[in-house]
Parts: structure tokens; sequence; C-alpha cells
């Protein structure tokens, strides 16, 4: 019913940049938050940063004045901009959202993308 997909992972060295997108597509009515987990191997997912749709984001301390998240709500895309890396953001980044659907209840519902792998070198 809702399909997200990531894109702009890669393989960075230290200092470097990124920018991820993501856009939500399907049987959409609304969408009130989206945004970015991550995973590194062997530990769970955590919040990266995320954005209600009047634009308030929401950042992990751990990636605070490094990484920016935006939003379309027109496209109902989200992005995040990933600055001065470092080996510890290596992880495999999702994008997530929380979705009304066109004809459904008037609760929202989280949906995740596939995730898009983001490789930091030292």
């Amino acid at each position: 019913q809702v399909q997200l997909v990531e894109s702009g992972g890669g393989l960075v060295q230290a200092g470097g940049s990124l920018r991820l997108s993501c856009a939500a597509s399907g049987n959409i009515f609304s969408i009130h938050t989206m945004g970015w987990y991550r995973q590194a191997p062997g530990k769970q997912r955590d919040l990266v940063a995320t954005i209600t749709r009047g634009g308030t984001p929401n950042y992990a301390d751990s990636v605070k004045g490094r990484f920016t998240v935006s939003r379309d709500n027109a496209k109902n895309t989200v992005d995040l901009q990933m600055n001065s890396l470092n080996p510890e953001d290596t992880a495999v980044y999702y994008c997530t959202a929380t979705v009304r659907l066109v004809g459904g209840s008037f609760y929202y519902s989280p949906y995740w993308g596939q995730g898009t792998q983001v490789t930091v070198s030292s």
C-alpha cells in the first residue's frame, strides 16, 4: 500500500558528505512524520533524524550539527544531508514515514524502506 524508496548511500571517506533521499508512494492520504533511522552490524536500529509535516526536526545527539533533515510535503519526500561523516556513522540507513491511507482509518501507521548502506572509511 505504501512504498518508501531510498537512494544516495555509498562509500565516503571520513570528513566527507553524503545526501540520502527517500520518496514515498502508494495509497497515501497524509504523512505525519518522516525521517531516518540507522542500524550498524550487531546493533539495534536507532533514530537519526525525523521531521514533522509542519517542519519540526528531531535529531539524535550524535548527529546534531552535522546532519540536516528536510522534506517536501508536496512530493512526499524526505532528505538527509550528512556532513562531517565519521566511521561511527557506518550503517544501513532506513527511511520511515507515518502514513494515513486513502480510504483507511483515521490512524497513522509506520512504514519502512528497504534501507541504503552508508560506509565511512577512516
